[in-house]
């Protein structure tokens, strides 16, 4: 059985940063692309960030330069981190495994965690 579980959320003010972590039980972590999605109240879910089970990593244009992708194949972890963070960022982010290394089809997902960003 895939698990998933995220970490690291939780309220920050604008500008600051947070590191949400996903750490994956039941399935060989390194042979999977990784990513992230995000869903803020009413609006759509978007993907924000994958990396290949190489490290090339994928980002939405609204989060270049500012949110980082990265996995530790030895801990069966993905990291985000977020930085310069903005209120337009305040959503449910999603830990998600895909179903192959490469291309991008999400298969598991974990049980979300809230970044509100606010002063």
């Amino acid at each position: 059985q895939v698990q998933l579980v995220e970490s690291g959320g939780g309220l920050v003010q604008p500008g600051g940063s947070l590191r949400l972590s996903c750490t994956v039980s039941g399935t060989d972590f390194s042979l999977y692309a990784m990513g992230w999605y995000r869903q803020a109240p009413g609006k759509q879910r978007e993907l924000v960030a994958t990396i290949t089970n190489y490290g090339t990593t994928n980002y939405a244009d609204s989060v270049k330069d500012r949110l980082t992708i990265s996995r530790d194949n030895a801990k069966n972890t993905v990291y985000l981190q977020m930085n310069n963070l903005k209120p337009e960022d305040t959503a449910v982010y999603y830990c998600v495994r895909a179903t192959t290394g490469g291309d991008w089809y999400p298969a598991y997902w974990g049980q979300g965690t809230q970044v509100t960003v606010s002063s």
